[in-house]
């Protein structure tokens, strides 16, 4: 479990922590605030899915128990992925996202990963702005997929 103290955010601190199964219809509902579900990806499926596991996780940061924001973060025994990272949009500008990037950073370290990956739509400059003031840098790859169902 993750536990650490994020930062000052109005008079409270944020604190950063394991999902717990408490906080999925929460988590559900930030995802969908934040515009990061899609029709074709089943979010509870995702969020019970990663919860807890060796290899997977959903961190989420509170604040007064309120779940203000989370990160999907896991790993395949070589690099390291987020997920899901969302702050509620009326929470935002207030070092969250920096707070569970660097959460899940963490997570990922002390499991041994090199490194971390993420995606984001080559439209939503806001948020590539983001993680290049983090240190993350565009990748000259490129993603396939196939779908298998």
């Amino acid at each position: 479990m993750v536990a650490g103290e994020g930062p000052l955010c109005g008079r409270t601190r944020v604190a950063v922590r394991s999902a717990a199964e408490t906080d999925e219809e929460a988590v559900i509902a930030l995802w969908r605030a934040c515009n990061l579900t899609v029709s074709y990806n089943d979010p509870i499926a995702d969020f019970r899915f990663a919860c807890g596991k060796p290899a997977s996780d959903v961190l989420v940061a509170v604040d007064a128990e309120a779940v203000i924001g989370s990160v999907m973060v896991g790993h395949d025994g070589h690099r390291g992925w987020l997920w899901y990272v969302a702050v509620d949009p009326a929470r935002r500008k207030q070092g969250i996202g920096r707070t569970l990037v660097e959460a899940a950073e963490d997570w990922l370290r002390q499991r041994g990963a090199p490194k971390v990956h993420l995606m984001v739509r080559e439209t939503n400059t806001e948020v590539i702005e983001f993680y290049a003031r983090m240190g993350y840098d565009p990748m000259p790859r490129v993603n396939m997929q196939k779908w298998l169902k």
